[in-house]
This record gives C-alpha cells, sequence and structure tokens, in this order.
C-alpha cells in the first residue's frame, strides 16, 4: 500500500512565490478503505532538511479527488515561512571593520555591512511527510494506515515570487511528466543561481547603475549548488576616463555545508560600504580620482567569472546642491534594489493634531486669578507626517521598467549615507527610515514615445514626528 508522489516541483530551489504542488497516488489504499484522506505534514528549517518535530509547521489533509489522487498546493503555506532580511547576521558581518558578535548588543541594518553577510530569513529547507488514514468500515474512525508514509525529498524555498512574464519549464517522459517549476540555473531565462558568465545577482537591475560616493547598499547572492564554487570577488577601479586605478579580490573562504545561510548571501558593494574597510577604495576617495569615475563587480570561482559583470558610476558633486535621496526596496528575488535621487524634491509636512477647550484662569486655588496663556481651544497632541516628493535624472528603458518593482515592492525605506566619524556605542538607528510609496500609477516609458524620460515618486514617512503631550 505504498503511497507514490506523482506531481512535485520540478527543481529543488524554488521561489515560494510560485505554485508549489504535490499530488499523491495509493489506488489500492483509496479502493480497500472508507474514509480515506491524504495527510501532509510540512517541516521547514533553516540549517538541515528534518523532519524533526521542532520544525512542524503544519498537519494539512485532504480527500481523493475524482481522479483518486490526493493534490495539495502548500505555497500559501511556505511563503508565511521566509522574509527580508533587515539586519546584518551576527557571527560573520562587520561593519567598519568591526565584527558584528554573537554577544555584542549592536546590529547594523544589512545595507550597511562591510564584504559579506548571511542570510536568516529569506532561505529555509522544506520537507513534507506524506501519508493516508482511512477506516476499515463506513462508520469507521479513521486511523493512520500503516505503509502509507513516504517523505518528499528536500527543498530550499526563498523569498521570491513570479511574474506572469516569467517562462516556467515541465518534465519529461519518464521521470516527471507532471512537474513543472522555474528554472534558475545555467542556460535559462532566470539564471540568477551562480553557475556561469550569464548569470546574474538577485535582482532585475541594470547591469550599469549610479551611486553617490556616500551612498550604502548590497546585492543578494544565491550561491552555486557546491557553495565552495563561490571563490572571490573581484573589484576593479577606474577613472573618468577609464584607465584602471587599481583591483582588490575580497575572497569569500566558503567551504561545502548544508547550513542555508551561506547560501544565499548579502555582499556590500556601494561606495560607502566600500569606504567602511577598503584600504584601496579610502585612498582612491581621499584622492578624488574615483569620483566621475566607476568600478566593476564580478563574482568568479577559482578560474572563471561565474555571474555578470555589474558596473557602479559614482556620481560628481551635484553643484545645483540638490540633497540626494537614496531609497531601497524588497525586489522580486528578495534581496535589495537601490536608487538614489539626485534631483530637485520637494518636503511636505501635514499636521492633524487632537483640541480640546481650555479654562481661561485658575480655580483650584485660594483665589481666581485670569491667565492670559490659558483658554480657548488648545492643542492636545500634533500628529505631524512628512512627503516627499523626488525626481530621477534622466533614465533609459531598462532602468525605466526597472522601477515598476519599487512601485509594487511591500517594503521601501530611506536609505542615509556615510559618516566619516560616529559614537562607538551608535546604535545606528537613523541610517533606515520606513516609508510607504503613495504614488499608486506608474507609466512605462520607452524612448521611441518619450524621447528623454524622468518620473517623480512620491513617499510618505511611516513614523509621524514626537511632540510633548499636553
Amino acid at each position: 500500500m505504498a503511497t507514490t508522489i506523482t506531481q512535485k516541483p520540478l527543481y529543488t530551489t524554488l521561489p515560494v512565490g510560485q505554485d508549489v504542488i504535490f499530488t499523491l497516488t495509493n489506488t489500492a489504499t483509496v479502493n480497500t478503505y472508507f474514509n480515506v484522506k491524504f495527510i501532509a505534514e510540512v517541516y521547514i528549517n533553516l540549517f538541515s532538511p528534518s523532519t524533526a518535530t521542532a520544525d512542524l509547521v503544519g498537519t494539512f489533509k485532504t480527500t481523493p479527488n475524482a481522479a483518486g489522487v490526493g493534490m495539495f498546493d502548500f505555497s500559501a503555506v511556505v511563503e508565511t515561512k521566509v522574509k527580508a532580511d533587515n539586519l546584518a547576521t551576527r557571527f560573520f558581518s562587520q561593519y567598519k571593520t568591526i565584527p558584528v558578535t554573537v554577544t555584542g548588543d549592536r546590529v547594523p541594518p544589512i545595507h550597511l555591512v562591510d564584504k559579506f553577510a548571511l542570510n536568516l530569513n529569506s532561505m529555509k529547507y522544506l520537507v513534507i511527510k506524506f501519508s493516508m488514514e482511512g477506516s476499515l468500515t463506513a462508520t469507521g474512525i479513521p486511523a493512520f494506515i500503516t505503509g502509507s508514509d513516504i517523505n518528499s525529498i528536500p527543498y530550499k524555498i526563498f523569498n521570491g515570487y513570479l511574474n506572469e512574464n516569467n517562462k516556467l519549464e515541465i518534465g519529461i517522459l519518464p521521470t516527471a511528466p507532471n512537474d513543472f517549476g522555474l528554472n534558475i540555473g545555467a542556460g535559462s531565462d532566470t539564471n540568477i543561481q551562480l553557475t556561469d558568465s550569464n548569470s546574474s545577482f538577485l535582482t532585475n537591475a541594470p547591469t550599469t547603475q549610479y551611486a553617490n560616493i556616500d551612498d550604502y547598499g548590497t546585492v543578494g547572492i544565491l550561491s552555486p549548488v557546491r557553495v565552495d564554487d563561490f571563490d572571490r570577488i573581484r573589484f576593479t577601479y577606474y577613472d573618468s576616463t577609464g584607465a584602471i586605478l587599481g583591483a582588490e579580490n575580497l575572497f569569500t573562504s566558503l567551504t561545502p555545508t548544508s547550513d542555508l545561510r551561506f547560501h544565499l548571501l548579502y555582499l556590500g558593494c556601494f561606495p560607502a560600504n566600500l569606504r567602511n574597510y577598503s584600504t584601496i577604495f579610502q585612498g582612491l576617495v581621499s584622492l578624488g580620482t574615483i569620483q566621475g569615475g566607476y568600478y566593476t563587480i564580478q563574482a568568479k570561482d577559482t578560474v572563471s567569472s561565474i555571474a555578470q559583470k555589474y558596473t557602479i558610476y559614482v556620481n560628481c558633486p551635484n553643484l545645483k546642491n540638490y540633497v540626494p535621496i537614496r531609497l531601497c526596496w524588497l525586489n522580486q528575488w528578495g534581496a535589495w534594489d537601490y536608487y538614489t535621487f539626485t534631483l530637485k524634491s520637494t518636503r511636505t509636512i501635514s499636521t492633524k493634531g487632537s483640541t480640546f477647550n481650555q479654562l481661561k484662569g485658575t480655580w483650584n486655588e485660594s483665589a481666581f486669578r485670569l491667565d492670559s496663556y490659558k483658554g480657548g481651544k488648545k492643542s492636545f497632541r500634533v500628529n505631524a507626517t512628512e512627503k516627499i516628493s523626488m525626481n530621477t535624472d534622466y533614465v533609459n528603458e531598462e532602468e525605466s521598467e526597472w522601477f515598476e518593482e519599487l512601485i509594487n515592492s511591500p517594503e521601501v525605506y530611506m536609505l542615509e549615507g556615510f559618516q566619516q566619524t560616529e559614537s562607538a556605542n551608535a546604535m545606528l538607528n537613523t541610517y533606515v527610515t520606513p516609508v510607504r510609496l503613495t504614488t499608486s500609477s506608474y507609466t512605462r516609458k520607452t524612448i521611441a514615445n518619450d524621447k528623454l524620460m524622468q518620473y517623480t515618486f512620491e513617499v510618505e514617512k511611516s513614523k509621524t514626528f514626537r511632540t510633548q503631550a499636553v
């Protein structure tokens, strides 16, 4: 009475935002027992594929359908078990060359890290234990059917979702004719797992980006299947004429491991992150030679490139004295994207307070006294919120399409820039400000239709200004 898994996800690494369908069959049991149900015990954890009791997140049951099979969709279950990483990991990260220790109290936002940070929330193991229950008579109490249990293989799920234009693949005969899923490996349209020079980081951003010298930011990296095949990041620095200023390797020192914290990494690669620790980059900043220039980032194994080359142009100082505003948002693949608005921005503060009518004198003393500052309608509390309207520079079509993720993102933040000096005890609580994107519509522009393309976005700070309560 063995149960067979006849349909499952085609690939073992998958975003939680796709259909996670499992279909089971056990014809002999379905035809023999009454009140039959297929049972699925879902186990999710970070460190190793397991069916340990502590990793059980839920038990689900379904009756056989008209074809006599049990069918489950676990996407609604698994997507609640992964989420964005907002803080650096303690034992692997550092900030301005100081390690973030297990016992330390200060944990920087993940956007500020030197070198690498591990994920704690974005990727998990998924294992499902299937079984069946039924009764020998129509009125009997259903019980577990011995020999009907079977475990799925381990899957790695991460905090991504699919769009309608993401191409799925189906299995082939004879092994997996019913399986389907998103291929994220070599040769696929969604090559986001490091394998070759066509792979990308966990972003749909253009491979050419622009940043100010004070801008922080990370990119998400989905390691190769063999984690230790990701050997280093190569930085190469150029001046405004394209002449090489220097280069350096950032080694990962990864070893084979089933610990998923090392399977999805964050690389601090924007100018402020490099200013945190890189003596080469710090020297270029001091000389003023990298401003107006650019640098390239490329992931490598011990021999060759295992990802596309990314280029970051370092903006020259803005002579119009516009205050730059840097937004970061959660992207399609569960990592972070960034954009710095360098042109005119306007800030508007609106208030909405509570009022009361105050007596105009003193009534609780030996004689009445008329106080001129008392009386009339007064504010009990003032709640003020700030809205910011910001403008992009001229953008290209690739950036125009990329901004659609900003509109759709559930998490958007304003990010402050590099601080040369700060207290050793600083909690680093002023760098990341949650905001809500209030721009509700977006028009994708093209050069053919619109020639020069610019966009305006508006955000509202999520936290109200604090005031005294009367």
